[in-house]
């Protein structure tokens, strides 16, 4: 995938793949990979690629983004019926259908879910819709990351965008999403997590098979909405709290910065577009985009505004819309008034909250205690009100200092400081390590993805290093057996499932520490993929994806759900409803 391309919508990708010959679909993915490395050229809307000395490809984004066929244009003597504008969608970011929240309030936008009242099942559209979705995903999961290319993919863009106009957005963002994290993954990108394309191929999964049997509120939540509409909330003030970088994988970049009103009401104000790590490191110096403010994001983590006529969205994203008006106010430390709250909020309730909230924030105050070694690095160990805490990097990109800031910090045993993390979830206490107090200065605060340490600032005190203690395994609960499975049906397709192995012996390991339904779960997702039928000749008949997609998204629903028990009962909480 190439960053620097603008991003395509999913129906565009759709249609210029369909309308390959199959021999040309067959060169698609070598086609795609050797387009994601050419030179990119910006023109205001238009984006040329030079194909070679004598041709060039054109990509017109009005607004930034590719929403037809035509924008695409090549100079070669095959086209418009070339490959090279397939592989331009399919070495592009895919764009988010009708990405973005929308003002102003009281206009409910197209594909917004209706009351469950007004539609207590799904209409056989929707039904169809999602059962092509579901077809298409387990196409995917039948293949694998390295056997799901730019074909397999543009069927699940199809079928996303089928979704979209039945009135289904959870879904249809769902399936981009699950694109995005393949090209990731096929494309070496290091912010590529294994776990994070596992979860999101169960978010896709699990609705689309529950649509033809859901009713009313049910309903409704597997259906999603379109937008997310913002609500007036008045005059507002707000407090900085911290900037975060964003670089995600479907190429957009920028920052969020996080605010907290007088009652401890957690606020954004965001600044994300397409890019790649330049404009992630850079966003954070650019302008807050809300009334006439010149404040930079950088500037507003550590002041505040005061803003009138607010709107806020669901998720507190505030709202920049023409009636907005915001003036530059004092800020506030992290130890006084009314910033110092957060912090005084017990960890286990804290907890709960991020478990049950989309933002997963903690306000924690630590004490480092060294690292420990786990299978992708060393991870820094800290002690929270006698809860030991592993405190790991928000993102792993060299573009952005997490995790050379980490390193750094491990140098630094029983350093304390006030801390922001995002709760990671995991059966341990594990946490993403955001923002922290200055390692001389408690008053001054530091953005982890943003601001560099250097050796100077730590006290002179903490240039030992710690010694890092090897990760102790645990035969309690081996969920990692199914774990693994459920990790290696998304990476290597339903044959490497199927291969003979240790099932057996991982089921009877199961039973006995008296997890049943894992070892039943983890001896159906093995027998859907080593089974095939044969016809009345003897001959093997094709596999059927969908029944293997079934019994790996109950796996994969069960670990999750055991995940989240566990993590709350890490964290000294009870699984929030």
């Amino acid at each position: 995938m190439n960053p620097n391309l603008p991003p395509v919508a999913p129906a565009v990708t759709a249609a210029l793949v369909t309308a390959l010959s199959p021999r040309l679909r067959k060169r698609l993915d070598a086609a795609a990979a050797k387009l994601a490395g050419r030179p990119v050229v910006r023109d205001g809307d238009t984006v040329r690629v030079a194909i070679d000395d004598d041709t060039d490809l054109e990509l017109h984004a009005p607004g930034g983004t590719v929403t037809s066929t035509g924008a695409i244009r090549c100079g070669c003597l095959l086209a418009p019926d070339c490959l090279h504008r397939a592989s331009a969608a399919s070495a592009a970011p895919v764009a988010e259908p009708d990405a973005g929240d929308t003002e102003p309030v009281g206009a409910e936008p197209d594909g917004v879910a209706a009351p469950p009242e007004a539609a207590e099942t799904a209409t056989p559209q929707q039904c169809a819709a999602a059962g092509a979705v579901r077809g298409a995903a387990a196409a995917v999961l039948e293949a694998g990351v390295d056997g799901a290319g730019a074909v397999p993919q543009a069927e699940l863009l199809r079928a996303a965008h089928t979704a979209r106009i039945a009135g289904l957005p959870r879904i249809a963002s769902a399936a981009v999403s699950v694109v995005t994290r393949l090209r990731a993954a096929r494309s070496g990108d290091p912010a590529h997590r294994l776990a994070d394309l596992v979860e999101a191929l169960r978010e896709l999964l699990g609705p689309a098979h529950r649509v033809p049997h859901a009713a009313g509120p049910e309903l409704a939540a597997v259906r999603g909405t379109a937008r997310q509409p913002y609500s007036p909330d008045g005059s507002l003030r707000v407090y900085g709290l911290f900037s975060e970088p964003v670089l995600t994988a479907s190429g957009h970049a920028g920052a969020v910065t996080w605010t907290a009103d007088a009652d401890g009401r957690l606020h954004t104000v965001s600044d994300v577009l397409p890019g790649g790590p330049g404009r992630a490191t850079g966003a954070a110096d650019r302008s807050v985009r809300i009334g006439d403010t010149a404040l930079t994001h950088r500037e507003l983590s550590r002041a505040g505004l005061a803003v009138s006529g607010a709107t806020v969205s669901p998720t507190g994203r505030l709202g920049a819309g023409a009636g907005v008006r915001a003036v530059r106010a004092s800020g506030a430390s992290w130890t006084g008034e009314p910033l110092d709250r957060l912090w005084s909020v017990p960890v286990a309730d804290q907890a709960a909250r991020a478990l049950a909230t989309g933002d997963g924030l903690l306000f924690l105050d630590v004490t480092l205690t060294g690292t420990v070694r786990e299978s992708g690095g060393d991870c820094l160990l800290a002690d929270c009100d006698g809860l030991t805490i592993r405190l790991t990097a928000a993102h792993d990109h060299p573009a952005l200092p997490y995790r050379d800031n980490l390193r750094l910090l491990a140098a630094a045993p029983g350093l304390r400081l006030r801390v922001v993390v995002r709760l990671d979830p995991a059966p341990h206490a594990r946490a993403r390590l955001l923002a922290l107090s200055h390692p001389t200065d408690p008053e001054t605060r530091l953005d982890a993805g943003l601001d560099r340490l250097q050796r100077a600032d730590l006290p002179p005190s903490g240039l030992p290093a710690g010694a890092a203690a090897p990760l102790a395994a645990s035969d309690d609960a081996p969920l990692h057996l199914l774990h693994r499975r459920v990790q290696q049906a998304v990476s290597g397709g339903r044959r490497v499932v199927a291969l003979p192995s240790t099932v057996p012996a991982d089921t009877h390991r199961l039973r006995r520490a008296g997890l049943a339904t894992a070892a039943d779960l983890l001896a159906d997702l093995h027998a859907r993929a080593a089974t095939r039928d044969r016809d009345a000749f003897g001959r093997l008949l094709p596999t059927d994806p969908v029944h293997f997609a079934h019994a790996w998204l109950a796996a994969a629903t069960y670990t999750a759900e055991v995940d989240r028990a566990l993590c709350a009962a890490a964290w000294g909480t009870d699984v929030p409803e």
